[in-house]
């Protein structure tokens, strides 16, 4: 039977289930996950404590590894090259593996890849030096095995990223314009970091901010926040109206990270 704080992780993240009777009028599935959103571009060096926790762990290995599970088309795990010559990927989407390869070409790396769920897909995965996990957890109701799969998989270091509060929070002011709907407000990453605890490992969380510069709405980011709203198309317009009223917020992440002890 799962933990206590592992169990209310799980049905938390259950309350946010969008009800049956938006989701089975929606005209196409709210869950989508772009590849164009997730592949790398503009600078991946960034100033992150995630970056510097898994660089700090790479720091005086001879050709370190970093394997990146839910890397999409790599973004994390690039920003990591170097020091990092062989990079390894996990992700459910082909398509995203396909960008990880095709990158890591570019770039001169070796790379494997494994389509798959984790940790369904853990005993086909190699041990590299560095473990990193960005924006998935969120996804993940039994956390307990996933992060437990992680670790195992480390020689040096785990680093998870991810939001403070839950990815889809940015649009529970939009539920309620569009549905009237009231949103959850847990888990956090503090739930998260409970769980992390429950599974034996001496970890650390460390919150930070990022900005991003405004921009003008694009008929993309209407599209996408329709899809997710579960709306129809001849509510574009409203949608559009509702982009461009809003403040820009900065994003407030967490990372969170523990040493693999032998």
């Amino acid at each position: 039977m799962a933990n206590a704080v592992a169990q209310r992780w799980a049905d938390d993240l259950a309350s946010w289930g969008i009800p049956d009777h938006i989701l089975s009028a929606a005209p196409q599935s709210p869950w989508i996950h772009p590849v164009s959103s997730f592949t790398p571009d503009g600078n991946l060096f960034v100033d992150t404590p995630s970056r510097h926790r898994a660089l700090d762990a790479l720091d005086g290995i001879d050709s370190p590894s970093v394997l990146d599970v839910g890397c999409g088309g790599g973004r994390g795990v690039f920003g990591l090259t170097p020091p990092a010559t062989h990079v390894v990927g996990v992700d459910q989407q082909q398509e995203m593996l396909d960008v990880v390869n095709a990158q890591a070409a570019d770039r001169g790396l070796s790379a494997a890849t494994v389509l798959g769920n984790w940790p369904a897909v853990a005993d086909e995965t190699p041990v590299c030096d560095v473990v990193i996990c960005h924006h998935v957890v969120y996804n993940v109701g039994d956390l307990v095995p996933f992060i437990e799969a992680l670790t195992s998989h480390a020689r040096r270091r785990v680093v998870l990223e991810l939001p403070t509060r839950h990815p889809l929070s940015h649009l529970s002011d939009a539920w309620k314009r569009f549905w009237d709907l009231d949103r959850p407000v847990t888990p956090t990453a503090r739930d998260a970091l409970a769980v992390v605890l429950s599974t034996g490992v001496s970890a650390h969380l460390e919150e930070f901010e990022t900005n991003e510069p405004p921009r003008e709405v694009t008929d993309l980011d209407v599209e996408h926040m329709r899809i997710r709203l579960c709306l129809t198309p001849d509510r574009d317009a409203d949608v559009r109206e509702f982009l461009q009223r809003r403040q820009p917020q900065p994003r407030s992440l967490a990372t969170i990270w523990w040493e693999v002890c032998d």
